[in-house]
């Protein structure tokens, strides 16, 4: 079968002004491509111009050649800059992938000569990297042509490059290794702990954007807290601002700042967190729960480096790193439209995946010991309290248990045993009763402690409802999407689950 062939083109200026007949009888470079005797399956096109000016100059084009609307598309793509050659890379590296490409059954040709320099140099770039496709070019005295290159990116280039990069991170790494007391405050002895201080160690050396990923209670505060302090940034602010306590109608005023009279309440100037971390690191939690119109503001402190205070026009140039975390699942939520791609990827710059406290072998023993002491440690001297020990049943229990909250709950569930205890000693009855009934989804691995009373077929039902609405989430609440994530032959298949379970079937299947 023969692969399909795609143009793929930015709309320049003079693309527009031919179709505006501003330029006699000259039809630009894209309609000059699509007149020659090559003749193209699609034709997509890319516009940082006003998107309904983009949108004439297609059906212009639509009338000067032999194509029509259905194998021509349009994408609106926002950039900081048409010279800013980083932002270019990123916006059309994820505008491609968002379009399934590279395929096997696509051929691309890329077309440099509409739009900058910029834009034509991230064509050649990408043409022999990540996807590759033909160059074509035109003028008006040669028509097109194709722009040939004699030599291969990947073999001519890169390898000495990634030689001296990799021996660059490798002195940058072994430096760090010598300069970062701060994460021994991250107690632990499981090799999956050890292997993400590893990575943190590496990147707390390099100003880069980076993502913190975990459940809730994992640590990724302390995981931040030690980056910047192993950074060159040691001796500035470390600002920590926790997302999803803000209202979404003061996101923008908190983290940017504004001007007094810049909206109702605005009584005085404020100098939002991104100047109060000036020189120094803000640390974004739960950075998912944060409005679109913030993350497109946050996407332009990340490519520009600089800030608009709401109620102000001049931008302020900005020096601070950012580290982010979550606990959502970020790829659904760019799938379902609630993050934006092109910022998710400005963030994962650097990635730490802070596991589970139930993944960490041997690390639940070794954190209740150094809680209890810590605990033993603030109430000495006090006439009511003790210096508590731990039975070794109660042990055996804290470290049977899956510890939904993680390493935070496991501390509040100790202290609370602590408090209640009668005696000097922990038992397995003061932990049990310091553990709270909290609701929470069912996982396969997150059952309760297993006593008098325990029905298997309830658990598994719990699972399985949770498993449904989380499929269901992340398809839209779309009936046959959510069938497939579930692994079920159809639509149908779910809804006599659901059935089953006590389940609400009351949307379409589509």
């Amino acid at each position: 079968m023969n692969p399909k062939s795609w143009l793929i083109a930015w709309i320049g200026a003079a693309d527009h002004e031919c179709a505006e007949a501003k330029r006699g009888s000259d039809l630009g470079p894209i309609a000059t491509a699509l007149r020659d005797k090559n003749r193209y399956d699609r034709v997509y096109l890319l516009t940082n111009y006003d998107f309904d000016r983009s949108k004439s100059y297609c059906t212009w084009l639509e009338s000067v050649s032999s194509y029509d609307s259905s194998s021509i598309d349009l994408y609106s793509v926002d950039l900081s800059s048409p010279i800013d050659y980083g932002d270019i890379y990123t916006q059309v590296s994820s505008n491609l992938q968002q379009a399934g490409l590279p395929r096997d059954d696509v051929e691309l040709t890329f077309h440099v000569s509409p739009g900058t320099p910029a834009m034509a140099a991230i064509w050649i770039i990408l043409s022999k990297t990540r996807f590759p496709a033909k160059l074509i070019q035109t003028s008006r005295e040669k028509g097109v042509e194709s722009v040939d290159f004699f030599f291969d990116l990947a073999s001519d280039f890169l390898p000495e490059y990634l030689q001296r990069s990799g021996e660059r991170v490798q002195r940058l790494s072994d430096a760090a290794q010598f300069s970062t007391p701060e994460f021994e405050k991250i107690i632990h002895q499981s090799q999956v702990v050890a292997s993400q201080i590893g990575l943190a160690r590496r990147i707390a050396a390099y100003e880069v954007p980076v993502l913190i990923l975990g459940e809730t209670g994992t640590g990724k505060e302390l995981f931040a807290e030690a980056i910047h302090a192993a950074s060159s940034r040691a001796g500035q602010p470390f600002v920590a601002v926790n997302c999803g306590a803000i209202a979404p109608e003061l996101a923008n005023s908190e983290l940017f700042g504004h001007k007094k009279g810049a909206f109702t309440g605005a009584t005085a100037d404020r100098k939002g967190h991104f100047l109060e971390a000036s020189g120094g690191t803000l640390f974004l939690d739960e950075v998912g729960d944060l409005p679109l119109d913030t993350q497109v503001r946050l996407l332009r402190a990340l490519q520009s480096h600089e800030i608009t205070p709401m109620g102000q026009s001049k931008p302020i140039k900005i020096n601070t790193r950012i580290l982010a975390a979550t606990h959502r699942d970020l790829a659904a939520d760019v799938a379902a439209g609630r993050f934006r791609e092109d910022l998710f990827h400005r963030l994962a710059v650097g990635i730490i995946q802070l596991p589970p406290l139930r993944e960490r072998t041997g690390d639940a023993e070794l954190l209740t010991y150094h809680f209890l002491a810590s605990i033993n440690a603030d109430s000495a001297g006090r006439p009511e309290a003790q210096n508590k020990t731990i039975t070794p049943a109660a042990l055996k229990l804290l470290q049977s248990y899956a510890w939904p909250g993680n390493v935070r709950e496991l501390y509040h569930t100790l202290l609370r045993a602590v408090i209640w205890s009668a005696g000097p000693d922990v038992t397995e009855q003061d932990i049990q009763a310091a553990m709270l009934p909290v609701a929470r989804n069912a996982l396969p691995n997150r059952f309760q402690i297993l006593s008098d009373g325990f029905e298997l077929q309830e658990q598994l039902d719990e699972v399985a409802r949770s498993l449904i609405n989380q499929a269901l989430q992340q398809s839209g609440q779309r009936k046959s999407a959510a069938a497939k994530l579930l692994g079920f032959a159809n639509h149908q298949t779910l809804a006599n689950w659901m059935k089953r379970l006590g389940m609400s079937v009351d949307f379409p299947p589509n």
